[in-house]
């Protein structure tokens, strides 16, 4: 009874923690650049959380045209704007705000607005906050490409991180490291099928059961090469869209990324395939293209692509390797329990695949299940 009991409040953590974003983060974009008197730019937000946000589709049609945005316009307007706020060591900066039109990015259309910051005393350092939608969607997170002149820097604002300084740019290619370990440890999606892969790990498969698995060290080999099968197929896709070969509809991928997480779950229900590596070369091909949706949106493509390809993917296997260590111990501790393999480790799956059909839903259909 202990036993089933820990393994459904194992898997209720799993299910609660996931739940929360069981729909598409939403994401708007910031590019600014320096000038003299503080910054000059663009924010991009996206329609359908405008929507969310003040109400833009009057005729309740399920789209938004020009005319319904054009009347709202000030009022976006005003929303935004108390969304947005800097300073500098002397005071508070003077932000101006313009609607220019309507742009595309992967996942649909945005409202662009023109975006000046006029600040008191040293410019050259401005703290900027950020509070866009975070009431509403916990996930969203304000994705900002700010440059010096010949320096460009990639910085992501999310609910637990609201201010950011602007200052010194950092070296490019760190930058785009850390936005790719940021990417990996703020994608859901990519970590619970990164954790459907680890849940079978420290088990072995006999006579059509699971027995835990001998030692540590064989254990942890096997996941790194699993791990090196992921980053090795997501590259590879990741360097063709990147590079405008192979363009996939963002809710085609994004589907097809939940869909993995099924499949992924399912062969540790019914192993259909011995060998994870097989499983996240496969269906790490898919996450490739909900990676280069990243670059493309900042617009970290390119002069410098090889450059910015291996240092996103760096950052990705870093932040994969990151949650390795933190899962896979655990785990391991586990797998001689006498719960884990019969219980522990389908249950966990079970509510993975859970989470995973809800995103599906959402995604394929443009519904919301989960609020």
């Amino acid at each position: 009874m202990k036993q089933g009991v820990a393994a459904l409040v194992f898997a209720w953590a799993l299910l609660s923690s996931s739940l929360a974003s069981a729909h598409k983060p939403s994401d708007s974009y910031l590019m600014l650049q320096r000038s003299a008197r503080g910054a000059h730019g663009r924010w991009d937000i996206a329609l359908r959380d405008l929507e969310a946000a003040v109400g833009l589709d009057r005729d309740h049609d399920g789209a938004v045209n020009w005319g319904e945005l054009r009347a709202r316009l000030p009022v976006v307007t005003a929303y935004a704007a108390g969304r947005l706020s800097a300073r500098t060591s002397a005071g508070r900066c003077v932000l101006s705000l313009s609607p220019q039109g309507v742009v595309a990015h992967s996942d649909g259309k945005y409202v662009a607005m023109g975006l000046e910051l006029s600040c008191p005393g040293d410019a050259s350092a401005i703290l900027v906050r950020y509070d866009l939608l975070f009431d509403i969607d916990a996930q969203h997170r304000g994705v900002l490409r700010y440059s010096d002149g010949d320096n460009m820097q990639p910085l992501v604002f999310s609910k637990a991180r609201r201010e950011l300084a602007l200052s010194h740019v950092a070296p490019r290619f760190f930058a785009i490291v850390r936005l790719g370990i940021e990417h990996i440890l703020s994608g859901y999606d990519h970590l619970l099928f990164l954790t459907a892969l680890l849940l079978p790990s420290v088990l072995r498969r006999r006579d059509g059961k699971w027995i835990p698995a001998a030692d540590f060290r064989s254990v942890l080999m096997d996941v790194l090469r699993t791990v090196t099968a992921f980053t090795l197929a997501h590259s590879l896709t990741l360097a063709l869209s990147a590079a405008h070969w192979v363009v996939l509809p963002s809710r085609f991928v994004e589907s097809a990324i939940a869909v993995s997480i099924i499949l992924a779950a399912l062969n540790n229900l019914f192993p259909v395939l011995d060998a994870d590596r097989s499983l996240a070369f496969g269906l790490g091909l898919l996450h490739g293209f909900g990676f280069a949706a990243v670059l493309s949106d900042v617009g970290l493509s390119g002069q410098s692509f090889v450059r910015t390809l291996f240092g996103f993917n760096l950052g990705v296997e870093i932040g994969q390797l990151a949650v390795v260590a933190s899962m896979l111990p655990v785990l391991h501790l586990l797998r001689r329990s006498r719960f884990y393999p019969t219980w522990g480790m389908p249950t966990a799956s079970i509510a993975v695949m859970l989470v995973a059909c809800i995103w599906f839903v959402e995604r394929a259909f443009n519904m919301k299940i989960i609020s």
